[in-house]
């Protein structure tokens, strides 16, 4: 039975595309006992158009005041920035700037799912990967650019093959994901990279890497382990592959 001061070990802040249906259950289901989530959606996209790059861009470029404000009332202890294709497609000077800035105004530490993706690679200390998404083809040209700034490679990408809307990304399941991971596997790859906050990865994670022999990140894994590092958590106490059990750092 947990008791009732388990509730106040830490509260994390996310900040959720209002079409995304599955980041809020991804960290349910993640997060370490104790831990509360408190969730504030965001727009800045069209809901009847394909997902692409000048789309998400304006995500990433929408004015986050009242969200943020709204978010404030429950005065996290971390705040996550929960869209990866947000911030890959401004680049990485973008996405550290704007995780200054939600730092800024929230007084709290902030992760983005693109920056922790980066963070969660050199945590395994790998250089080498093999990318999948279900994005459009300009958004992964952009996540090889992203990754390279950081002196990644992205030995091999694979894409679902087809445009998907703003709720088909959340409506692959977990098997169509093992299958995307698959395609982005080849000898020399060190890691497999899933992105996408609204993509059922994290289901697919421990059988990957059973079948693989390889760790596998995914954007809401690497975003909680971030987050959870920022506040002191010690990142072991989740069950969902490799990356948990590395000390951040």
């Amino acid at each position: 039975m947990m008791l009732i001061d388990d509730r106040n070990r830490a509260r994390i802040g996310v900040l959720v595309p209002y079409t995304n249906t599955n980041l809020e259950q991804d960290m349910i289901l993640l997060r370490p006992r104790g831990i509360a989530l408190h969730f504030q959606r965001i727009g800045g996209y069209d809901v009847d158009e394909i997902p692409d790059a000048d789309q998400m861009a304006g995500l990433g470029a929408s004015d986050l005041t009242e969200p943020l404000t709204l978010l404030a009332g429950c005065r996290p202890d971390v705040v996550m920035y929960g869209c990866t294709s947000a911030t890959l497609t401004h680049g990485p000077a973008f996405d550290q700037d704007l995780a200054a800035k939600i730092r800024q105004t929230m007084g709290a530490p902030s992760v983005t799912a693109a920056g922790s993706l980066v963070a969660a690679i050199q945590a395994l200390r790998v250089r080498r990967i093999g990318f999948s998404s279900p994005y459009v083809g300009t958004i992964n040209d952009q996540a090889v650019a992203f990754f390279a700034d950081a002196g990644i490679e992205t030995v091999r990408r694979a894409d679902i093959g087809r445009e998907l809307g703003n709720y088909g990304q959340g409506e692959l399941t977990p098997d169509d994901v093992y299958d995307l991971a698959l395609k982005a596997d080849a000898p020399d790859v060190e890691a497999i990279v899933l992105s996408c906050t609204d993509m059922r990865s994290v289901e697919a994670v421990e059988r990957l890497e059973s079948d693989l022999g390889k760790p596998v990140i995914t954007s809401n894994q690497a975003m909680l382990f971030c987050a959870l590092s920022a506040i002191g958590v010690d990142p072991s106490e989740v069950a969902c592959g490799r990356l948990f059990q590395k000390k951040p750092g």
